[in-house]
């Protein structure tokens, strides 16, 4: 199962990086084109810029916290994947998403002077610019939250052994006939 988890991983990352490398080949930094309409109805720009905080922008400058932070992140989802991901799909593939976004945008950190190339700019409503890696984090992120709150007591309930007979309690115990 963890060779799927790499390959969605490398996927992610890989396909980020080639959408970002095809974007600052193709636009001036600033530079915006109409991408997403349906009829009238304008949807998304391409803009590229370059981001050197994360998310809206917050910690912008901050280079060496931002690696350091999104090392630890990739650390931490990297030994929960491993670890404690397996028979639990949906904490599985969440954590999948989350390290595949985070690889892309930690490669652009690293290698773009601690900047992330940004080029999706919703036009139905005010939103930040994010990219294709951020979409993955943040979809892993909402799945995490989902899986935490509505299904992770259930799956520890139905993977803990079982306890001993001489552990059980006496309504584990019990016989019915």
């Amino acid at each position: 199962m963890l060779i799927f988890a790499l390959i969605a991983i490398v996927l992610i990352a890989g396909i980020d990086q080639l959408i970002k490398f095809w974007i600052v080949g193709n636009f001036a930094l600033y530079d915006e084109r109409p991408f997403l309409h349906i009829g009238s109805l304008d949807i998304m720009h391409l803009h590229y810029i370059q981001n050197n905080g994360s998310a809206f922008s917050s910690f912008a400058g901050q280079t060496a916290l931002l690696l350091i932070v999104t090392s630890i992140g990739i650390g931490i989802c990297t030994y929960l994947l491993v670890n404690k991901a397996k028979e639990r799909p949906l904490f599985f593939w969440s954590l999948t998403m989350i390290l595949g976004g985070a690889v892309g945008n930690l490669i652009d950190r690293i290698f773009r002077g601690g900047n992330v190339v940004d080029y999706l700019d919703v036009q139905l409503f005010n939103f930040a610019i994010f990219n294709f890696a951020d979409i993955f984090v943040t979809v892993g992120t909402v799945l995490l939250a989902v899986y935490i709150l509505f299904f992770m007591e259930k799956d520890d309930k139905r993977l803990k052994p079982a306890a001993p007979a001489s552990e059980q309690t006496p309504e584990e115990s019990h016989d019915d006939t």
